[in-house]
């Protein structure tokens, strides 16, 4: 991976654009990033890490990365943005990131948040320009991720290579080592493996439980079934020996349980035996009780049918007439019918004639038709005078039509001559007012103009006085900001010297006994320094650093407040003038009373307009009525004239139509009305005199009927037919008493009938309790007998479940005791792991060990030969083993902990580790070659013959073609290295100077 180029805007501490050529910076092969304390050298690292990532290094990252990202310096109107150029795997990529951002509304006031926007491109050697790949978020972390084969944090360790973090390294227990080790180099896999074995462990061990506690709730169960006699094993889920246990007492339980079942079966045996005599000495009892009943209910079913003798010849006899009566039946029918027929006739006849005139009263059928006919033939004689008189009609009504248009167009003349007279009045007075209108329109438009000038004029002098009171107390409140800011500087310098001058007495609260010292290195302390009472330890020096930070903060943001000030007090200044606010406010007023006036009057115009318009309309409608008036007057005359004549004629035509009534039609309709009536009178009397003689007929054939059935009169034989549901009753009566009749003969001719009745009463009573008493026996041993049964069953069904439980959980015993083994040699708990290292720790420590061997050979040339980092695999303490990391000294020959290093020893020995680190991340992350790195700080504590030697070989990295960018504000360095990155810092954010080899 070789950086090209980096191009930042309102990042950090940098308010504007700022660009970095690191083609021109790794020329050299070293470079330098310098500039004063906060003024934003790790800010240029940031961005890399957040072009690449989308992230900032994780000691750095807060919750609003986004909005925390973007500079306090920049403009309102400026986004932030990072862009960088580089080659990596062969391919030249371009990526941009824009972190969300408050920025103004286009519309109205506020801010509102835009969301991130990320942009990865590809540079096409053939045709020499930029192809757009993605503008994903998660894309492009993707591409990146597979493309550099490193983490976030993987990339922040080997490229950025932070100097503070391996200097904790060296000195870190196993566990932090640990921690770092394991995101480098993703052994979080090895991690799962030591999970999965505890979980498989914790789960087999579930099983074994849920196993025991299953056998011991079936024999619980067991327990119950037995009836409270089993005897249970004291012991819990997961003890040995429980199986056995409950086997045993199963055995017992069920053996118990059969022996019980077969005294039952015996009991049942002998109840059924009791039981069955007694049902059969029961059935006799009933039997003989039911034929001596049945013998004394046929006894008295003959008395009563000796009393109802006489009532049975009676129904006997009447069912007899009915019989006869029935061949009589159909002319009775027939006689009912003609004699109903010619009722109806009758009345039909009597109603129709009593419509008519009394003339009719005695007239035949023949004489009513014929005045039927005479009444027909006149009225034909009328429809030429009905059609005379419906057109007379018509007549007055138009000339009703005409009376009535002369007078509406009398009407219709006089208001056109009414209104016409006052016509030039008022189409003069109309265009008055539209002429007044258009005058004050025009004297609003030139209002209009002079308003909005006028009110800008009043707004900024408002604006001026207030702004003039902000001015002075912003730089009130700035002066004071200079102040505390100083006093807050003060306090910081001299907390800070306090202690320095007790510095000692911190580092000696740290020593213990047989402990190195981190200074000299001795291991006994017999005389450390003491606290006095007005100790000053790092947090209170932190809190007065932060409080003179905070304050120069406060400062630097009212010192801008108040430039924001003057400035908009100069420009409502240049606006306004000198003139009084008041007097600028009186001349709006009279402008905005003066223009309200001329746009009320200037409202008419339109209105005035259109009452113009449809005053106009109105005198050509008029005119038009009143001449189409008079044409239809002069039309009228000759129109009534030809009315009159045509009126006289008919007059005389309808004279003789008439007769007596008032008009034809009412003659036509009094004819009609005559004519139906004789028709319909005629008809009835037709049908009176056919149903008459049909009746007749019908009385001689009833008469022969009934004297040939018997009877004397056709009365008597009407009086002995019967109904349907009488006849049905006398049959249902004859039927019911033969039949018990035959029934009572049948019973009385029974022999075992009558045999019963002559022996002694049944006592029924006795016999029933005799058997319930038996029944009640059998049914107990019967309980007896299938509780019994039922509790061998369920012993035998959960002695089977048991058996098959302690089966199935032998084999996973033997898993449980496998995976938990497994599970405790993999986390260092087993015996058998003597030095306690989990799984985990050592694939780090094979890992460890090729870092402490690739960092030794950078180690010796930095300290002349002196120091070699080696990896220890010997237990910390009571800690677990396999991360120790030691140091060792080829002047004394002996190995010693890192952490007895001195401070510039500590620094180089760091740097070497984070070289050695970095070439193992990559040979582990698929050999990506990474051809820039950056080194931040730490080489201020080192002497000029050790950082020569630092130098030489940050220099011979150029012999895999590496360019390394050192990041320190040491002066020497300077001197040292030519091709450098200036980071300057000021009151507007930080600039960039750049100088190449």
């Amino acid at each position: 991976m070789r950086l090209h180029r980096l191009d930042i805007t309102a990042f950090g501490p940098f308010g504007g654009s700022r660009s970095v050529d690191f083609d021109d910076l790794s020329a050299a092969g070293l470079f330098l990033l310098h500039g004063p304390t906060g003024a934003g050298k790790t800010s240029v690292l940031d961005a890399v890490c957040y072009a690449l990532y989308g992230a900032v290094p994780g000691a750095r990252q807060s919750s609003g990365q986004g909005l925390a990202l973007r500079s306090d310096h920049a403009a309102p109107g400026t986004r932030t943005e990072v862009c960088l150029e580089l080659t990596v795997a062969g391919r030249r990529l371009e990526i941009t990131r824009q972190p969300p951002w408050e920025r103004p509304k286009k519309r109205g006031s506020g801010t509102t948040l835009d969301k991130a926007q990320s942009r990865l491109r590809e540079y096409d050697a053939t045709t020499g320009a930029w192809k757009d790949l993605s503008r994903s978020h998660q894309e492009i972390g993707e591409e990146v991720t597979q493309l550099l084969g490193m983490s976030r944090e993987q990339f922040c360790q080997v490229v950025l290579l932070p100097q503070g973090d391996f200097a904790r390294f060296l000195r870190a227990d196993a566990e932090a080592r640990g921690r770092l080790l394991g995101r480098l180099f993703d052994t979080h896999r090895f991690a799962e493996v030591e999970k999965r074995l505890a979980e498989r462990r914790r789960a087999a061990e579930a099983e074994v439980r849920e196993g025991d506690a299953a056998l011991l709730a079936d024999a619980h169960r067991m327990q119950q079934a037995a009836g409270g006699t089993m005897e249970l094993p004291e012991l819990t889920p997961g003890e040995p020996g429980l199986a056995e246990a409950v086997l045993s007492a199963a055995a017992v339980a069920r053996s118990t349980a059969r022996e019980e079942l077969t005294v039952a079966h015996c009991r049942l045996a002998a109840a059924e035996s009791a039981q069955a005599a007694a049902e059969r000495t029961l059935a006799d009892v009933r039997e003989t009780a039911r034929l001596q009943q049945r013998f004394a209910e046929a006894r008295e079913r003959a008395r009563l049918l000796a009393e109802r003798a006489d009532g049975h010849r009676e129904t006997q006899a009447r069912m007899e007439r009915a019989r006869k009566a029935e061949a009589v039946a159909p002319a009775l029918e027939l006689r009912d019918a003609a004699d109903a027929e010619h009722r109806r006739a009758s009345a039909a006849r009597a109603r129709a004639c009593g419509l008519l005139p009394d003339t009719f009263a005695d007239a035949g059928a023949a004489g009513l038709a014929t005045a039927a006919r005479r009444a027909a033939e006149e009225l034909g004689g009328l429809e030429s005078a009905r059609r005379a008189e419906r057109r007379l009609a018509e007549l007055a009504e138009e000339r009703t039509g005409l009376d009535r248009q002369e007078r509406a167009d009398e009407d219709v003349l006089q208001e056109a001559d009414a209104w016409l007279a006052g016509w030039d009045g008022t189409r003069a007075g109309l265009q008055a007012r539209i002429d007044s209108a258009q005058e004050a329109a025009t004297r609003a438009e030139q209002l209009a103009v002079q308003r909005e000038p006028a009110a800008n004029r009043l707004k900024a002098a408002r604006m001026r006085d207030q702004l003039a009171g902000d001015t002075d107390t912003a730089a009130d409140r700035a002066r004071r900001a200079q102040e505390e800011t100083l006093t807050a500087k003060e306090h910081w310098l001299e907390v800070k010297e306090r202690r320095l001058n007790g510095i000692a007495a911190e580092l000696a609260a740290q020593l213990s006994d047989g402990e190195p010292c981190a200074v000299c290195g001795a291991t006994e302390h017999p005389a450390p320094a003491r606290k006095d009472a007005g100790h000053i330890d790092r947090a209170a020096e932190e809190q007065a650093l932060a409080a003179y930070q905070a304050a120069e903060e406060r400062q630097a943001e009212r010192e801008r407040h108040l430039g924001v000030v003057r400035e908009a007090l100069a420009a409502a200044t240049a606006e306004a003038g000198d003139t009084p606010t008041a007097k600028l406010a009186d001349e709006v007023a009279e402008l905005e009373r003066l223009f309200t006036e001329a746009r009320r009057d200037a409202s008419a115009l339109h209105p005035s307009q259109e009452e113009l318009r449809r005053a106009e309309q109105e005198h050509e409608r008029r005119v038009t009525a009143r001449q189409q008036a008079q044409v239809r007057t002069a039309e009228r005359g000759g129109h009534r004239e030809r009315l009159d004549r045509e009126r006289a004629a008919l007059e005389a035509e309808l004279t003789e139509a008439r007769g007596s009534l008032d008009s034809v039609a009412a003659r036509a309709t009094q004819l009609e009305r005559q004519v139906a009536l004789l028709t319909d009178a005629a008809d009835s009397a037709r049908a009176a005199e056919d149903s008459a003689q049909r009746l007749k007929d019908a009385d001689a054939r009833l008469a022969d009927a009934a004297f040939r059935a018997g009877f004397e009169t056709p009365q008597a034989a009407a009086d002995a037919l019967l109904d349907d549901t009488a006849h049905r009753e006398l049959q249902r009566r004859l039927d019911a008493w033969q039949a018990e009749e035959s029934a009572v003969r049948t019973v009385l001719a029974e022999a075992d009938t009558t045999a019963a009745a002559q022996r002694p009463p049944a006592d029924l009573a006795a016999a029933e309790e005799a058997a319930a008493e038996a029944g009640r026996r059998l049914r107990e041993a019967a309980s007896a007998r299938d509780a019994a049964d039922r509790r061998c069953t369920e012993l035998d069904r959960l002695s089977a479940r048991s058996t098959h439980g302690v089966r199935r959980l032998a084999p996973l015993r033997a898993q449980y005791d496998r995976v938990a083994r497994m599970a405790a040699l993999t986390a260092g708990t087993s015996a058998d792991n003597e030095r306690k290292m989990r799984l985990e720790s050592y694939v780090l420590a094979a890992r460890l060990e090729q870092v402490a061997a690739a960092a030794t050979v950078r180690l010796r040339r930095m300290s002349s030969g002196r120091y070699t980092l080696v990896h220890s695999d010997d237990r910390a303490g009571r800690g677990r083993s396999g991360l120790g990391l030691h140091v060792v000294d080829a002047w004394t020959g002996r190995e010693r902990d890192t952490a007895t290093l001195s401070g510039g020893e500590t620094f180089f020995a760091s740097l070497a580790l984070a070289l050695g680190l970095a070439d193992v991340v990559t040979d582990e992350a698929g050999g990506v070659r990474l051809d820039t790195l950056f080194i931040d700080e730490g080489f201020g504590s080192l002497d000029d013959q050790t950082l020569d030697e630092v130098l030489d070989v940050l220099d011979s990295l150029r012999d895999r073609d590496r360019s390394v960018g050192i990041v320190s504000h040491v002066a020497d360095l300077r001197r040292r290295i030519h091709a450098q990155l200036e980071v300057v810092k000021g009151r507007s954010g930080s600039t960039l100077r750049q100088r190449g080899h």
